[in-house]
């Protein structure tokens, strides 16, 4: 499958400046930008940030970005699922997951979150694919969200919901480990029924689906 990417921007007005939402941003540009030192859910920035880069120069890798000027702020991963998750079994060359998606927390009051899955799919090549976030609740920055488990959970369905994903059940055992967690997906238009019937043989390996 051909991975064609056009970057598509978005300017955002807040009471520290201008906001840009852009993406998917090639690494060479990204180059030319420093991270946000609040950027480490999942890593120190440093790391984080070459993550990204070495994201960004695969052929199906997308990252979107949100930056005030030259410093990220926010980003987003969009790539193939890694194996030995569940969703790479199916070596499907139209299903990315969305791998990451982090917002500096000074940052977070502006929908920025909302705001670069938006963007993500403004470009039309997305609907060649399956989009889709395992949502568990121990990723979740919880301890800095001032939210319980339920409060973050509704936050992350309303920001996936501004990417098109929607909630889908799965005999996944990690998802159902706890009843927070969940599947989202979107489904592109363009996205062959056989991709559409093999997902749905990913999500539900252990039952017969009626």
């Amino acid at each position: 499958m051909e991975h064609i990417k056009t970057m598509y921007s978005k300017k955002i007005a807040t009471d520290v400046g201008e906001i840009v939402i852009e993406g998917p941003v090639p690494s060479d540009i990204m180059r030319e930008y420093s991270f946000h030192d609040g950027l480490r859910a999942f890593r120190e920035p440093k790391g984080q940030f070459k993550a990204i880069l070495e994201i960004a120069e695969l052929a199906e890798g997308r990252i979107i970005i949100a930056r005030k000027e030259k410093v990220i702020v926010g980003y987003a991963t969009l790539l193939y699922p890694e194996v030995p998750e569940r969703w790479a079994e199916g070596d499907m060359d139209d299903l990315l997951e969305l791998g990451a998606i982090e917002v500096a927390l000074d940052y977070r009051k502006y929908s920025l979150g909302k705001n670069i899955l938006a963007v993500a799919m403004l470009d039309p090549y997305m609907e060649h694919y399956i989009v889709i976030s395992t949502e568990c609740y121990w990723h979740w920055d919880l301890s800095h969200s001032g939210l319980d488990i339920w409060e973050y959970r509704s936050v992350m369905e309303r920001t996936m919901a501004a990417g098109g994903l929607k909630w889908l059940t799965t005999d996944d055992p990690e998802i159902n480990a706890h009843p927070a967690n969940c599947l989202m997906a979107r489904v592109g238009k363009h996205v062959p029924a056989t991709s559409v019937v093999k997902f749905d043989q990913l999500r539900f390996k252990y039952k017969t689906m009626y």
